[in-house]
């Protein structure tokens, strides 16, 4: 699968909200009211992570749920990170408090 370049990233970028390109990955943080609702949506995560064959680097600290996705094989962001961040976006619809990194700068000043 071939890696995406700045420009394809940053526009695909613009429909994801709270989804930031640093560190040569998709990153969001998500946050929860609880430790058991956090895991909940890891487990969601999990299901769509399996059923496409392509798992995220993730974190969790009681109500934070941190994910960075990138093609380990490409090394790189490819498509396939962002059919599992559409995946992930579709099921955080519902989520209760916002991403904690709404305030990072916008996509296309994480791109330098």
């Amino acid at each position: 699968m071939p890696l995406l370049d700045p420009s394809e990233i940053a526009a695909q970028l613009e429909p994801l909200s709270g989804w930031i390109f640093t560190e040569n990955a998709l990153r969001r943080d998500f946050r929860f009211r609880n430790f058991h609702q956090a895991f909940a949506f890891m487990e969601k995560v999990a299901g769509l992570a399996e059923a496409q064959n392509h798992h995220p680097d993730w974190h969790n600290c009681y109500n934070r749920v941190s994910i960075a996705l990138w093609t380990h094989s490409a090394g790189g962001v490819t498509d396939k990170d962002f059919a599992l961040a559409k995946a992930i976006q579709s099921i955080d619809s519902s989520s209760p408090m916002p991403p904690a990194n709404t305030a990072a700068r916008p996509p296309s000043q994480q791109l330098g």
